[in-house]
């Protein structure tokens, strides 16, 4: 129907955003991709375009799909639509030196190919203004810490699936003391077999039971650590 398809180009600022969260949330790829080039455009900072409109966007997804309103399909193609709006912003924001959140290496323990959980995690991350090295999955302790010297990211987080894998979380974390290297990260773990507990018991920051769960803890725990070294 012609008629009441919006043309993205003749809304305002505020309904082009609130528009533009809308299609998030249904997941329409190149309707963000429209409104990111639009708004850019329109003399908008990609740091806003990306906070205001995709991050806030993502936001009213990954409290959906906590609270079980959205299912998993649902926020890939999300995910994947805000993937559309970073891959243009990306670019823009290096070259304007934008503040972000923070820096995560992400993946899962060696002896486990799950990978679903853990994308979805990277994902919503990369949402909420996060730079993300996803290592895949299968992850030794060397490939970990690896990853760790190369990226120097504020957040390790491990995912897996198995309870026989679950055991290597505490291997990497004990690898990671023994080279006085553990207080430098903050550690989080996920995935179905875990729970508080087990987080506790292998000495990680935090157990996270979703993606939404992981990316309100991971802005807690970076904006702590941020004001205790400036502290």
């Amino acid at each position: 129907m012609a008629d009441d398809e919006i043309i993205l180009a003749d809304l305002s600022d505020d309904e082009l955003v609130m528009q533009m969260h809308d299609d998030l949330y249904d997941g329409l790829k190149e309707e963000i991709e429209e409104g990111v080039n639009i708004l850019i455009s329109r003399g908008w900072t990609p740091y806003d375009t990306l906070t205001k409109a995709l991050v806030a966007g993502m936001t009213i997804v990954g409290a959906d799909f906590r609270d079980g309103i959205l299912f998993v399909p649902e926020v890939l193609l999300a995910a994947n639509a805000m993937k559309g709006g970073m891959f243009i912003l990306k670019p823009l924001l290096i070259a304007t030196g934008a503040p972000r959140m923070g820096k995560m290496v992400i993946g899962t323990v060696k002896g486990d190919i799950h990978d679903i959980g853990k994308n979805l995690v990277g994902m919503m991350m990369e949402g909420a203004g996060f730079e993300v090295r996803d290592l895949g999955i299968n992850n030794s302790v060397e490939k970990y810490l690896a990853a760790l010297e190369e990226e120097k990211p504020d957040i390790l987080g491990m995912s897996a699936l198995l309870t026989t894998t679950m055991p290597y979380m505490k291997v990497v974390i004990d690898t990671m003391k023994e080279k006085g290297m553990r207080e430098d990260y903050i550690v989080l773990v996920g995935g179905a077999p875990l729970n508080e507990e087990f987080g506790k018991a292998i000495g990680a920051d935090a157990y996270c039971r979703d993606a939404a769960v992981a990316v309100e803890t991971a802005k807690a725990l970076v904006l702590r650590k941020h004001n205790q070294l400036t502290a």
